[in-house]
């Protein structure tokens, strides 16, 4: 794929990141929210490579924090969600030699997924004290894991309907 092409379909995805991020916003307990994001951002690393799926998600997620107020949260949004995507891709190619894209998908969706669970609390821990941190960590779970499940579905009617062709 052209070099342009790659640009301009990772710029797609962070819009579509960025969308995701802010369309439905749930405060969470301390100073947060939970999102759709998440979702797109697993897609990106399964549907990218590395680096365009990094920026995308980085980019797209950071936007969403800054156009919401959160400015605070913009530079840890960018590196969580950006190493998300790498850890879903490494973990995807690691474990689909043995020709289980299902699982591969699974482990490395809850590996990154636990990754921003735990980059949050660190962060916010940092901000507000780690005992009152504790609290977004179930909010952030379940954003995780609804993240998971939904990119989980979209990735496999993706493949299914053999709509990721102008990938390659």
């Amino acid at each position: 794929m052209k070099t342009t092409k790659r640009i301009v379909i990772a710029a797609l995805f962070a819009s579509l990141i960025c969308v995701c991020t802010m369309v439905i916003r749930v405060p969470s307990p301390l100073n947060g929210y939970v999102n759709l994001g998440d979702c797109v951002v697993l897609l990106a690393a399964w549907m990218l490579s590395p680096l365009y799926a990094f920026l995308a998600a980085g980019i797209g997620s950071a936007l969403a924090d800054l156009f919401a107020g959160y400015v605070v949260y913009v530079p840890i949004t960018f590196l969580v969600k950006g190493t998300m995507t790498v850890i879903v891709y490494g973990i995807f190619v690691l474990l689909n030699k043995k020709k289980k894209p299902f699982l591969a998908r699974l482990t490395g969706g809850v590996l990154a997924e636990t990754f921003m669970v735990i980059g949050y609390y660190l962060f916010e821990g940092l901000l507000y004290g780690f005992v009152s941190s504790l609290v977004n960590i179930p909010a952030n779970a379940i954003q995780g894991a609804a993240g998971l499940l939904l990119g989980i579905l979209l990735i496999h009617l993706f493949e299914k309907q053999k709509t990721l062709s102008f990938l390659k």
